[in-house]
């Protein structure tokens, strides 16, 4: 059972294109102010290697809860705080299913490949669902830019998969009631939605004008794709709407409107999830939003709740 992400009920999250943006909705979360040790995750990820059952390693409850994030550790939420440092019969269970889902050598320990594989998400697009005004080439660069922008501030990488099925994250354009329980609602209004890994659907509103360069597109309501993809991505990721109005995970999008930086305040909330790319600065990032006298908090982090469909 996975956890829908979308605008219309609260704690889910599709991007709702307005032609007047609205302010955020409140979102009765924790709020984090982006105390993160730079590099803490990347750095202990890397000392697991080779670490199996019986093993108490420092950091080994942030994997856990990495691995309850997407799936492959499934016990009850409220267990989620309580995770200790040892690898214990549970975490060998979700090694063991991770590693067979991605077809790596069954060992139950955190072998090289496997540390290096957990940091890797895999993204597909539906061959039966894309839309045809837009060149797949066109699309694939538009969403390969997005998750590299994300890519840039955490230790995680996302590759591109041949194979759909078994994708972390299942790309397709949809309309109307297309099966998963939340229907799309014609041009304008709710543009996308999506659900955390291990099932990654991301649908996009095919209803919609999408452009990949909105100098070129003569449409009043075309909306970028870019933008909408990398918004989406950080919902699965784990970040639920921002009120930072700049913000990328702010909720809503005027139409003809590019909008792809992350900003601090998307930064700040997703590194409090995975920590720091060991090559990230805050600098340039720093100067460009204190330039305009804005205070950030980190965005806000979706808690996982129970299947809504």
């Amino acid at each position: 059972m996975f956890q829908l992400f979308s605008y219309k009920i609260l704690f889910f999250s599709t991007l709702s294109l307005l032609l007047q943006p609205l302010p955020a909705r409140t979102i009765p979360a924790t709020l984090i102010s982006g105390d993160v040790s730079p590099n803490a995750t990347w750095n202990n990820f890397l000392n697991f290697i080779d670490a199996g059952k019986g093993a108490n390693f420092s950091g080994m409850s942030e994997l856990k809860k990495y691995f309850h994030r997407f799936g492959y550790l499934q016990i009850p939420n409220d267990v989620v705080d309580n995770f200790t440092d040892v690898f214990d019969d549970t975490f060998e269970s979700a090694v063991v299913n991770y590693q067979r889902n991605f077809g790596l050598t069954v060992t139950g320990k955190l072998d090289a490949v496997t540390v290096t594989q957990i940091m890797t998400l895999t993204y597909a697009f539906s061959g039966n669902h894309m839309i045809g005004y837009l060149s797949s080439s066109d699309v694939r660069d538009s969403f390969r830019r997005s998750f590299s922008r994300w890519s840039a501030v955490i230790p995680v990488n996302f590759t591109e998969s041949d194979d759909y099925s078994s994708a972390d994250i299942k790309i397709g354009f949809y309309k109307g009631d297309h099966g998963d329980g939340e229907a799309f609602d014609g041009v304008l209004g709710v543009l996308a939605h999506a659900f955390s890994p291990e099932d990654g659907r991301l649908h996009l509103d095919k209803t919609e004008t999408w452009a990949v360069d909105l100098k070129s597109s003569k449409s009043k309501v075309a909306v970028d794709l870019e933008s909408v993809a990398t918004h989406e991505i950080g919902h699965i990721l784990g970040l639920a709407h921002s009120s930072v109005k700049d913000a990328i995970m702010y909720p809503s999008l005027s139409p003809r409107t590019k909008k792809v930086d992350l900003k601090v305040d998307d930064v700040e909330g997703i590194q409090a999830l995975y920590g720091s790319n060991p090559n990230f600065r805050y600098s340039s990032l720093m100067e460009s939003d204190l330039s305009s006298d804005k205070f950030y908090l980190g965005s806000t982090i979706l808690s996982r709740l129970s299947s809504t469909y």
